[in-house]
Formats: C-alpha cells, structure tokens, sequence
C-alpha cells in the first residue's frame, strides 16, 4: 500500500538525487533546541516533602516550578501574588564546581549550595531550642 504507482515488467523507479541532502550531525546536534532542565522524580519527591511540612505549619501556601535551558527552579510563595520567598534551584553547570542545588532567599543570597539535594534542604530544618522555665 503506497501512494505511488506499481510498476510494469521492466520498468524502474528513478530517484531524484537534487533533492539529497548530506546533513553534518554535529551542526544538526548544536542547530536543535536543547532540552530544558528538570527535577527527577526523587528530587521533586525530597523538595514537595519540605514543601508540605511548611504548609502545614503555615508557613508557605504556593509554589511554581519553572524548567529553562540552564536550570530548574522551584519557587515558594507566602502568597500567589508577591515575590518568591525561597527559590530552590538545580544549575547542573555548577555541578562539578560548588554544586548543582542551592537555596536562594527573596534578597538573592545564596543560603545554601552543594551536591546533594537532601543536604542542600537541611536549610528548612528547624533548630531545636533550650527553653528553660
């Protein structure tokens, strides 16, 4: 079943070289889109587990995850309407150098940087105090 005709006894298809294309694969690779940056499925499992602590604790009540070329991000609003509070980002460039993960607080500075996500959230763990009476 195709769109073409069938051919005769002795008859043969002839192919139209003009039309041929030679395609560098290196300039088709570096031509095409990258793919964005992505959570992994246990990274999301790790930073949604702080993430519902906090609600619960009131803290946080809205979140927005965003994939770009260079990295993923994961923000944490107070409100939908205002500036993130915490953005926990995944910038695999800086992986074999200070880390790939890092916590960065509403004014830009970097609460926490390493190579291991779990690690990197312990920001969010709250310190137990000593209450005396």
């Amino acid at each position: 079943m195709t769109d073409q005709p069938e051919l005769r006894h002795g008859e043969s298809r002839s192919v139209d070289t003009t039309s041929s294309v030679v395609v560098d694969l290196r300039e088709y690779k570096q031509s095409k889109d990258p793919l964005p940056v992505t959570f992994h499925r246990r990274e999301l499992d790790a930073i949604l587990w702080i993430y519902g602590r906090m609600v619960g604790e009131g803290e946080w009540r809205d979140y927005a995850i965003d994939h770009l070329r260079e990295k993923a991000v994961f923000s944490v609003f107070k409100r939908a309407g205002e500036l993130p509070l915490f953005r926990i980002e995944k910038n695999p460039k800086q992986g074999a150098k200070q880390g790939a993960f890092s916590v960065i607080n509403i004014n830009g500075m970097i609460l926490k940087r390493g190579h291991d996500l779990n690690q990197v959230l312990k920001v969010f763990d709250k310190q137990l105090k000593l209450v005396e009476k």
